[in-house]
């Protein structure tokens, strides 16, 4: 039984309480929250020991769930790691760059399991695609949510659209060459909504916007490759292709074009969707690294890769707006 302590029992840190609760391999040992409002609800719907030291708690447990906000993930990622114990931390991994490569070398040295909290790449949608060859030459994403006050502490980049920075590059298999972006602080002192391009050195290019300050909520991710469309919808949990169809191949529905190449037959089909609690889904899949020492679906290498590109980004937004404010 491995023993499971969280940090953080926000919003999010009770979603994780929740299906922490739902895995018979582990069990709940206790959490540490300065605020004391979050902590009186937990212990009186829980029945969870609030524990008032940070060390002691990591130190009676195998695993640290990190649910703090973004700027108090490293301190105890750092504690935890040193400790030997296997950590879950929410996206973003860390608050800097410097942050970041820090504990990719202290995991390694450790030879503890890190899985970063990318929930998108365990979304029944995204996952139905799991056995369909996905090589796109051009990716279009957009992110919209209403404006929440709840996680502005970050710009919309970290907030938002580092979901699909670490999608993207878990798709294309290739390194970044170059970005653009542009952005707008429009109620918050940071980035609200953006706009940007990043190309690949394989020739892929993904266009991504995100904004919080939306009047309806959209999450989906469209991806063209030679012969073929995929289209995501994270929010609705659907997914749909497009494609030419093969002579031998079944479908749900197909019908004939003509080209100057002559007739060419299309069809569309909507992969089944399993029903899921990716936030469930992603704390089992930690908790079977673990047990079998196999690799984390998203690890400490692909967590720093997103933060980093989105850490990129926020330059280039922060580059273009001193140039339009210098040029006033």
């Amino acid at each position: 039984m491995l023993k499971v302590g969280v940090f953080g029992v926000g919003h999010l840190g009770k979603f994780h309480l929740n299906n922490w609760k739902l895995i018979p391999e582990v069990e709940l040992v206790g959490f540490f929250d300065p605020n004391n409002d979050h902590a009186k609800e937990v212990e009186a719907t829980y029945g969870l020991k609030r524990y008032m030291d940070e060390d002691a708690l990591i130190a009676a447990c195998d695993i640290i769930d990190v649910v703090t906000p973004t700027h108090l993930h490293f301190p105890v990622c750092e504690t935890a790691i040193k400790m030997g114990k296997h950590v879950f931390v929410e996206k973003p991994m860390a608050n800097t760059i410097e942050e970041g490569k820090a504990i990719m070398n202290m995991v390694k040295e450790a030879n503890v399991k890190l899985q970063v909290g990318h929930v998108e790449r365990f979304n029944p949608a995204y996952t139905a695609l799991k056995n369909i060859t996905i090589n796109p030459l051009f990716i279009e994403v957009h992110r919209l949510a209403q404006f929440n006050p709840r996680g502005t502490e970050v710009s919309v980049i970290f907030d938002l659209m580092i979901h699909d920075i670490d999608i993207i590059l878990s798709i294309v298999k290739s390194t970044v060459k170059n970005i653009s972006a542009s952005g707008v602080a429009v109620l918050t002192d940071t980035p609200d909504i953006a706009n940007v391009r990043i190309e690949f050195h394989n020739g892929c290019v993904a266009n991504l916007t995100s904004s919080r300050i939306s009047m309806k909520k959209m999450r989906k991710i469209r991806l063209f490759q030679k012969d073929a469309y995929i289209g995501i919808d994270f929010l609705e949990k659907n997914t749909e292709i497009i494609k030419l169809k093969k002579p031998d191949e079944e479908d749900a529905f197909s019908f004939d074009i003509e080209t100057h190449q002559g007739t060419k037959t299309i069809s569309i089909t909507n992969p089944v969707i399993e029903d899921g609690n990716a936030i469930l889904a992603e704390l089992k899949s930690f908790v079977h690294a673990i047990i079998h020492d196999e690799p984390t679906v998203v690890n400490e290498i692909d967590g720093f890769l997103a933060m980093e590109v989105a850490h990129q980004i926020l330059e280039k937004i922060s580059k273009s707006t001193s140039s339009i404010n210098q040029g006033n």
